[in-house]
């Protein structure tokens, strides 16, 4: 089943939210393979949204850290073991299993929850400094060398 962006999931930090769109999409793509039945399409999600993730995760984590955000070391716990899941889907898909349909529901599962639970705790908490920074990127300040790092 595909993912629907709702309002709900919004954080309030644009530039979050559309990298959050990407991962929706990275979702919706895996659901287009798994009703086609292409293995290969699934591998190479897999790969592009594992690559992505851990580029969303360190910049989402440096946003925090600027924003002295107290709780970033747990959360940068929950994205660690994220990417652990990951990588055991990938070692079992590489292995010959059909991981499609778990990966999927556990995709969708895990990201509207961390978002709606975890990254809202954030956002909420640190909104005012991490919208400070944003409004740096215009400026070509910390926030544009982050994102030409991490998403060119």
């Amino acid at each position: 089943m595909s993912i629907e962006w709702t309002k709900d999931l919004n954080t309030g930090i644009d530039v979050i939210d559309e990298q959050h769109q990407r991962i929706v999409d990275y979702i919706n793509q895996l659901n287009k393979a798994i009703i086609r039945q292409n293995d290969h399409l699934v591998g190479g999600v897999l790969i592009e949204l594992a690559d992505y993730c851990v580029s969303h995760f360190a910049f989402e984590e440096s946003l925090m850290l600027k924003a002295g955000y107290p709780y970033l070391k747990p959360h940068k716990a929950t994205h660690d073991m994220f990417v652990k899941r990951l990588k055991k889907f990938q070692d079992r898909y590489d292995q010959g299993e059909d991981v499609a349909a778990k990966l999927h529901d556990m995709l969708s599962t895990w990201l509207i929850l961390h978002i709606k639970q975890t990254d809202m705790a954030y956002a909420t908490e640190a909104r005012e400094s991490l919208l400070r920074i944003v409004q740096n990127k215009a400026n070509g300040g910390w926030l544009s060398r982050a994102m030409s790092r991490f998403f060119e």
